[in-house]
């Protein structure tokens, strides 16, 4: 494995050193500077064994190197800036990149525009009030139930059953916990493994578990529960009633993706603290700075590595050509870690950074479910903190990484010590 991982390595340095230091000026042109001749964009191999190793890692190294570089799969943008600026112009970077109809990740305006007027209205502040309590009463049950002294995993003791018992009582899905946490397992593996049969046989699982909720409501009709999936049924867009295609689609977004999310979160949050005592120490003095202090956490090691855009129209990015249909990944890990930007990377200054955080993106699919995703990490956090008197990570066993297409962690042992009422 090693030594593998050093062969690949000395061979992507060889590659990139023919061509930025190797090739003489007048053949290179700089182009990695801004306003420079367009140039061929450099390769490298997002999924080979060491990057996959590294990702963080090689995403900073990358993005000193060169914002932009080019694999068989399409175009990684690694600079802040960069990607801000595709995340901001839908009409040249279209969100059609799938073979499928997701919604609303893959609209463009104006179809795009119609539905979020829509699925905004589920996340307001006003409406998310009455979720807190239920949420902190989950997060005592979880963390309540965790020995102390011994070691535990943050992300399948704590992430994992945080945030299907959150997501389910929010949705009013109570009594599927179980056959929720059983397909985030299967879901992962098959993820892991890179079999597109296998993810897509467990994608069509999972829709089969969101149908038969939308199902079972039409069938109770007036009587069917007043939660989120309900009110789906009725909902209008451009003066029609949602099918059921586009209703699962939703709901979909809102669990497959926030599970695996909420999860990988709270690995990320749970490592920092574990790593940060003096952080621990603080934010249990002052809980009210939890929100922005998360969203810092997430930013130093953002778990959501990458969106895909299309480009529509020929156009240029960080002055390399780009023809249309060119798939573009936005790798948001990278540009919030980019040095022009937050300086140095891993500093954690959470008020100092909260404007150019793009944790939960930007541009017209910033994320609709963040004051949802918030509520949620500052309950589960906010508990971990008042009902422990220290985290530290276990010595008896080590944290895992993830890797593409998940961010952050897999594996993150920790130890709960005291208990504070």
């Amino acid at each position: 494995m090693r030594v593998t991982m050093q062969v690949e390595f000395a061979e992507l340095w060889r590659r990139w050193k023919a061509i930025w230091i190797d090739a003489p000026m007048q053949t290179r042109e700089r182009p990695c500077e801004d306003g420079g001749v367009s140039a061929p964009i450099p390769p490298w191999e997002p999924l080979s064994e060491p990057v996959l190793a590294d990702q963080r890692g090689t995403y900073d190294r990358m993005r000193t190197a060169c914002p932009v570089a080019e694999s068989p799969r399409g175009v990684t943008l690694f600079r802040h800036a960069d990607v801000v600026a595709a995340a901001a112009d839908p009409a040249t970077f279209s969100s059609a990149a799938s073979a499928h109809r997701m919604v609303p990740n893959s609209l463009d305006p104006p179809e795009h525009t119609a539905f979020r007027s829509v699925i905004d209205r589920f996340f307001t502040p006003e409406r998310l009030t009455t979720l807190e309590p239920r949420l902190l009463t989950i997060a005592q049950d979880i963390l309540g139930a965790l020995p102390r002294g011994t070691t535990v995993d943050a992300v399948t003791e704590i992430g994992y059953p945080f945030a299907v018992r959150a997501q389910a009582d929010w949705l009013g899905w109570r009594g599927i916990e179980d056959e929720l946490l059983t397909w985030m397992s299967e879901n992962h593996a098959a993820t892991r493994s890179a079999d597109r049969s296998r993810m897509a046989a467990v994608a069509a699982a999972f829709d089969e578990i969101v149908l038969a909720q939308v199902q079972h409501r039409r069938q109770m009709g007036s009587a069917a529960p007043n939660d989120p999936t309900t009110e789906l049924l009725g909902v209008e867009v451009n003066g029609k009633l949602l099918p059921d295609a586009d209703i699962v689609s939703i709901l979909r977004n809102w669990t497959a993706g926030d599970l695996a999310s909420m999860a990988a979160a709270l690995g990320v949050v749970v490592y920092f603290l574990a790593t940060h005592p003096e952080v621990q120490e603080t934010l249990r003095a002052r809980p009210g700075n939890l929100p922005a202090a998360i969203d810092e956490m997430l930013r130093i090691d953002d778990p959501f590595l990458v969106n895909r855009r299309v480009t529509t129209v020929a156009t240029q990015i960080a002055g390399f050509d780009l023809p249309p249909g060119a798939r573009v990944y936005l790798n948001w890990t990278s540009a919030n870690r980019d040095e022009m930007v937050f300086g140095e990377p891993d500093a954690y200054r959470p008020e100092e950074h909260a404007s150019h955080n793009l944790v939960y993106g930007t541009g017209i699919h910033v994320c609709p479910g963040r004051p949802l995703a918030t509520l949620e990490l500052t309950a589960a956090v906010q508990t971990l903190l008042t009902m422990s008197a220290r985290l530290e990570l276990a010595t008896d066993a080590e944290p895992q990484r993830e890797t593409y297409p998940l961010g952050g962690w897999r594996r993150v042992p920790v130890r709960l010590h005291g208990v504070i009422s």
